[in-house]
């Protein structure tokens, strides 16, 4: 097998086994190396013919593994009714925050946390919700500093823990 070496690497890359080649002369050094078999009345022609098939069983298992992969992309794709929820564990986080974060705007008080929901979450102007509470337009500014204060002292401390 080493004396046609080169005869047999080029027998390969004229059937299209490319950079392969190398790869397939080992496995096939391999598997024949491995074997007990009686004596080959044509050693050349039996070696370029596992050599052959050795290539095509490469060819047809890398078939079968981009078809695999690809029947599982179908499958597992964003079509396939992939939740755009977040992990349970993110969501857990992302409530106790939520929760933190409406206490430390509570304890400013009833109005402050109305405020500030109604000019961040419902994106109401300052001067819509003066109006609509009946508050002049310094008191919601003042209100909308104050939750940013306690906001700003909630973040502080979760850095410090």
């Amino acid at each position: 097998m080493l004396a046609e070496r080169d005869g047999f690497l080029r027998f390969l890359r004229a059937r299209g086994a490319g950079d392969l080649a190398e790869d397939i002369v080992q496995d096939t050094w391999l598997r024949l190396a491995s074997l007990n078999t009686e004596p080959i009345a044509d050693p050349r022609s039996y070696l370029f013919r596992a050599l052959n098939n050795v290539m095509h069983d490469r060819y047809r298992s890398a078939q079968r593994s981009r078809k695999r992969d690809g029947e599982w992309l179908e499958i597992n794709s964003d079509s396939g009714g992939a939740s755009d929820a977040p992990m349970p564990d993110r969501a857990l986080a992302a409530r106790a925050a939520l929760a933190q974060a409406e206490a430390a705007l509570r304890a400013e008080g009833e109005r402050v946390l109305d405020i500030f929901r109604l000019f961040r979450i419902n994106g109401m102007g300052q001067r819509a919700i003066a109006q609509h509470l009946g508050l002049s337009l310094s008191t919601v500014e003042k209100d909308l500093q104050k939750a940013y204060r306690a906001l700003i002292r909630l973040r502080e401390t979760q850095d410090a823990e």
